[in-house]
């Protein structure tokens, strides 16, 4: 009796042409709930959520010396173009 190896490539083919066709579908209803959610959300409100938790960090993390943003350039240049 021959082994089974999981699903054919035919099937995992069909398999990814489904999931393609369903985000297709999906993607512009998806992308207007999440501009809906961004026109109604009231960010005052989420700014004073997040205060405390923004104060704990400027109290309890020591303040670094740098961003790290000239060592990454300096990375950047270095590498071929």
């Amino acid at each position: 009796m021959p082994e089974d190896h999981g699903p054919t490539e035919a099937t995992t083919q069909m398999s990814i042409e489904a999931w393609v066709r369903t985000w297709r579908e999906a993607g512009p209803e998806l992308e207007a709930i999440r501009r809906k959610e961004v026109r109604e959300a009231d960010n005052l409100h989420v700014l004073q959520l997040l205060e405390e938790a923004f104060n704990h960090a400027l109290r309890a993390l020591p303040c670094r010396p740098s961003s790290g943003m000239v060592q990454m350039q300096e990375y950047f240049a270095k590498l071929p173009r």
